[in-house]
């Protein structure tokens, strides 16, 4: 049954990008259209906002695959979905450009973008839920990571003394925290603005670990510590599999 909807939060799915890291796999259709047990992995993150009370969605995606997407999702109905948008990312710019396309749907309501190819075991409601109600600034989620050799292939958080974020590292040498980035971002509608300051980095694209730290540098940036299970399907051919192995075991998105 579809969860009654958050007021006035919209979804943005990010389901572009190469899937390089998934290759040979993603030779022959983009990463977000490979099965996760019984579906598609783009069905999960359609699921994940549903299921946290979102009704308004739009999916960006990019690529030679882009049209299968609609041919799976068409308007959203058989998937709970109230409102189902498209947009088209005609590059690889990185993932604040590709949310910069999202502008015109968001418009003045607060947003949670999500990387379509990042599962939770359970709702990520409580996140949408905490936000609606304070809906300024931004909000991540953050996960908890053991191995050292891990985050330094991630986004982690530094955190002062009082527990608030001090800033963001992206693929650290010597991790600041144990706790990681997640896929998941709440932004207030100020973010548009926020990414048309970017300048692209080093490998040509708008890092959205830069938007955060703009939200961190103005003391507007909260946070959630994921209890459960986290798994980004995107990250290697062996995270893929093990994200497979859970959701067949255990399932996701639950409440």
């Amino acid at each position: 049954m579809r969860e009654r909807a958050v007021r006035h939060v919209k979804g943005v799915l990010l389901a572009g990008g190469t899937g390089s890291r998934l290759h040979p796999l993603t030779r022959i259709t983009n990463k977000h259209l490979l099965p996760i047990y019984d579906r598609p992995m783009i069905s999960y993150a359609v699921e994940a906002l549903v299921t946290a009370g979102i009704g308004e969605i739009m999916v960006v995606t990019g690529g030679t695959h882009a049209g299968e997407f609609l041919r799976l999702l068409s308007n959203g109905e058989e998937h709970g979905v109230g409102r189902l948008c498209y947009a088209y990312q005609d590059r690889p710019g990185g993932i604040a450009e590709a949310l910069g396309l999202a502008e015109r749907f968001v418009g003045d309501d607060p947003v949670l973008v999500m990387l379509a190819d990042n599962l939770f075991g359970r709702s990520i409601r409580p996140t949408v839920k905490a936000f609606a109600a304070e809906p300024h600034g931004a909000r991540i989620v953050l996960a908890p990571v053991t191995e050292p050799e891990h985050l330094r292939h991630l986004g982690v958080p530094e955190l002062g003394a009082d527990g608030r974020v001090v800033r963001i590292v992206e693929k650290p040498e010597i991790p600041p925290s144990s706790y990681c980035v997640t896929g998941v971002y709440c932004y207030d509608p100020s973010v548009f603005s926020v990414i048309s300051t970017l300048v692209p980095s080093g490998r040509g694209e708008l890092e959205i670990t830069d938007v955060n730290n703009h939200y961190v540098a103005s003391g507007t940036m909260a946070y959630d510590v994921l209890d459960g299970f986290w798994g980004d399907a995107g990250e290697s051919i062996d995270a893929y599999y093990a994200v497979n192995d859970f959701v067949r075991r255990h399932g996701v998105n639950r409440g």
